[in-house]
């Protein structure tokens, strides 16, 4: 037989073998990288069970690193980011699901990613004259599940939660806006109570703002635009005691109530005057 054919079928012997061993390794390989994952995964579920959520969630995320590819990656870095929520780290709950929405854009759990970023920020309000950034990034969360994923359970909730952030946001603007008008800022005070009334129709502060805003005009002398106010008050919120309320800011007696106001603050300023002349440290 011919060397060179020899040659060719002992080449090609070698090549298949190769290929055969190369082949049983990489599945040996592949089989032991998928127990490693499910190891990790299975060790990361014990330890969020038993109270130990910073190591559950390093092991979500080794099993995540371990195999990327595979259909464990997402589902370990979703459960690493629950695992920090669990236990209210919230500033790593939220990296790890900024990091989910980048990494899988197109996963099939995105409603519950946006969702719990959105619980992830509200559940942070404490103050709503102080965590303005958690309030508008909680409604911003939940507004994208409402409108991507309308048909969810976590839809639902959204809905509701953003009735209580929208609740704060307009108490916000009610705190500034009285805040104002005591300190006789009547433009600053219109801006804060329009904003309630734009923004918040739909909220307790609604009745309050519309009355503020008659008090406000009428105090200034615009009497027609008061009397707007007051009618839109009257055909949304007719049994409100903020309708009685703006009921009597055109009563006659109220003008009188406003004289009787200017007269005591300019005697008050006229007593502090001539107090601060005899006073014996001037």
């Amino acid at each position: 037989m011919n060397k060179f054919f020899l040659f060719i079928i002992l080449f090609t012997a070698l090549v298949s073998c190769t290929k055969k061993e190369v082949y049983k390794e990489s599945v040996i390989k592949e089989k032991s990288l998928d127990l490693q994952v499910l190891e990790a995964y299975q060790e990361g579920v014990e330890s969020l069970e038993s109270g130990d959520v910073l190591y559950a969630a390093k092991k979500f995320n080794e099993a995540e690193i371990l195999f990327p590819q595979s259909q464990w990656a997402p589902k370990s870095a979703i459960m690493a980011a629950y695992s920090y929520y669990t236990e209210d780290y919230y500033g790593d709950t939220i990296a790890e699901l900024e990091r989910f929405i980048r990494v899988y854009p197109l996963s099939k759990n995105l409603d519950y990613v946006y969702y719990l970023l959105g619980v992830s920020h509200y559940e942070q309000i404490v103050d709503e004259k102080k965590d303005l950034q958690s309030i508008i990034k909680a409604k911003k969360y939940f507004e994208i599940v409402i409108q991507n994923y309308p048909n969810t359970n976590y839809s639902l909730d959204a809905e509701y939660k953003i009735e209580l952030v929208n609740d704060t946001l307009a108490a916000k603007e009610m705190y500034l806006g009285r805040y104002y008008f005591n300190k006789k800022k009547w433009i600053p005070a219109i801006n804060r109570f329009r904003t309630i009334i734009d923004d918040y129709e739909t909220t307790m502060y609604a009745e309050e703002a519309l009355h503020r805003l008659v008090e406000v005009h009428y105090l200034l002398g615009l009497k027609d635009e008061a009397r707007k106010y007051a009618n839109l008050l009257g055909y949304n919120y007719q049994s409100s005691i903020w309708y009685k309320k703006t009921y009597s800011i055109f009563d006659k007696k109220y003008d009188e109530k406003i004289k009787k106001r200017k007269k005591k603050t300019k005697k008050n300023k006229a007593f502090k005057k001539i107090k601060s002349l005899f006073s014996l440290d001037g």
